[in-house]
């Protein structure tokens, strides 16, 4: 059965009071054709954007967008995704050096270390609301932006899946590629810091932080969302600062069988 965007977005929405919409991302292989319904910035708006521009027009005015090496204007991306052959200056760290990296070395271990898909394999990038992503295929990957108590719950509702944690690849630079390469290739969650072209050139929020999820996650991570918003209430969190507050049953019982005096 096909999942329900919609209402998939919708409970997203609801357990996690986002601020913007969360994305549906989906790498359009060459040969592929473009899903109805998706503008492509340079072709049909007349200018060139930045990956995280695109990324930001979805979650924030619902624009669905197919970005292609012609509609972008940062480089990174489009090496990173393939769309070109990366060139030997980057390769050799003149990316980074001298201005964000001390040595020409440095600059070229992050060119190595940045997270790229095989050249030849994809034309371009989708980006649209989860909700609306589409009907022709799947979203490969859902982004949400959120603020860090909204992160710690999406990272209840992970643990609630397996016990397991997240173990993410974060960089300063180029959110975009980190936010959707390493998820596809791990098929995992990913937690991905806003770069600064994200906060200076897309709106980034100082509080926002990025976290990825494999599309054939998403259904679970509702799952677990429900489950431990039901446990406990979920957002917003309900502060206090009582001495001595009382502890949930399973906590008091572990406490005192460890020796903790709690009565």
């Amino acid at each position: 059965m096909a999942i329900n965007l919609e209402e998939c977005s919708a409970k997203l929405k609801k357990h996690l009071f986002l601020r913007t919409e969360p994305l549906g991302i989906g790498m359009l292989k060459i040969g592929e054709e473009k899903p109805d319904g998706f503008l492509q910035p340079y072709k049909d708006l007349g200018y060139h954007l930045s990956t995280c521009q695109g990324f930001a027009l979805s979650r924030r005015s619902k624009m669905s967008l197919l970005m292609t090496m012609d509609d972008m204007w940062c480089f990174e991306p489009v090496v990173g995704f393939g769309l070109a052959t990366p060139p030997e200056d980057f390769l050799e760290g003149h990316n980074r050096y001298p201005g964000t990296a001390s040595s020409l070395e440095a600059g070229k271990q992050w060119a190595s270390n940045m997270p790229r898909f095989p050249v030849g394999k994809y034309q371009g990038v989708l980006s649209a609301p989860l909700s609306s992503f589409g009907k022709d295929r799947s979203p490969d990957v859902v982004i949400i932006y959120c603020d860090p108590s909204q992160l710690t719950h999406i990272m209840r509702g992970v643990n609630w899946i397996d016990g397991h944690d997240i173990y993410s690849r974060i960089s300063a630079h180029a959110a975009c590629v980190y936010a959707v390469i390493p998820t596809m290739v791990e098929n995992n969650f990913q937690v991905v810091v806003p770069c600064g072209g994200d906060r200076r050139r897309a709106a980034a929020q100082d509080n926002e932080i990025i976290f990825s999820l494999p599309f054939n996650k998403l259904e679970k991570l509702v799952e677990g969302l429900d489950a431990v918003g039901e446990a406990d209430g979920g957002l917003p969190v309900q502060f206090t600062l009582k001495e001595e507050y009382p502890l949930e049953p399973h906590y008091k019982k572990m406490g005192l069988e460890i020796g903790m005096k709690l009565d």
